[in-house]
């Protein structure tokens, strides 16, 4: 059976794959996610949704999992289920219910949607991707003359030095790669 063949069930995370990096929803229920979202955050941003990382806000949004997914491949993903007893779906889907449309704080290193999710299924906001991902990330942004660099330092970094792409979009170039 194909991930996409099995129906999520609401209190469900589900993981999406954008690359090189994993967006994080939580099922609702009827077809529906919520999720925390960046300005920069949609499906097919490819690596223009890097630049979230910029952002210190982000708002919670109630779509349509086909639409948060677009193109990417998902799967249902309760990744602490070994670790966590998840809260009871009623407690997941108040609470999830009562964030949409609120703008919250942005960290990519301690407040991103995956902590968003995690808490809310578990009570622990946890992200597996930045304990695993520990790592330095240089951001570089070009915007007509002005370049920027922008390093985000996350410890025990795993990986050598490696390119990862760039981003070119309304007259803002940004170029990104990490280091270990």
């Amino acid at each position: 059976m194909s991930q996409h063949e099995k129906k999520p069930e609401p209190g469900d995370l589900i993981e999406i794959f954008r690359g090189i990096y994993q967006h994080w929803a939580i099922y609702v229920g009827e077809g529906y996610v919520i999720h925390l979202a960046p300005p920069c955050e949609y499906a097919q941003a490819g690596a223009y949704s890097m630049m979230s990382v910029l952002n210190d806000k982000a708002r919670v949004k109630k779509e349509e999992l086909y639409k948060v997914v677009g193109n990417d491949d998902y799967r249902i993903n309760n990744l602490l289920d070994g670790k966590y007893d998840p809260r009871r779906v009623e407690k997941i889907l108040r609470d999830a219910h009562s964030f949409v449309g609120k703008e919250l704080p942005y960290c990519l290193i301690s407040g991103n949607c995956e902590h968003f999710v995690t808490e809310l299924r578990y009570g622990k906001a946890e992200s597996r991707q930045v304990q695993l991902c520990g790592m330095t990330w240089h951001i570089e942004i070009i915007h007509t003359s002005t370049v920027t660099e922008l390093l985000i330092n996350v410890s025990n970094c795993l990986s050598a030095n490696h390119w990862i792409g760039t981003s070119q979009r309304d007259g803002c170039s940004c170029r990104y790669w990490c280091s270990g």
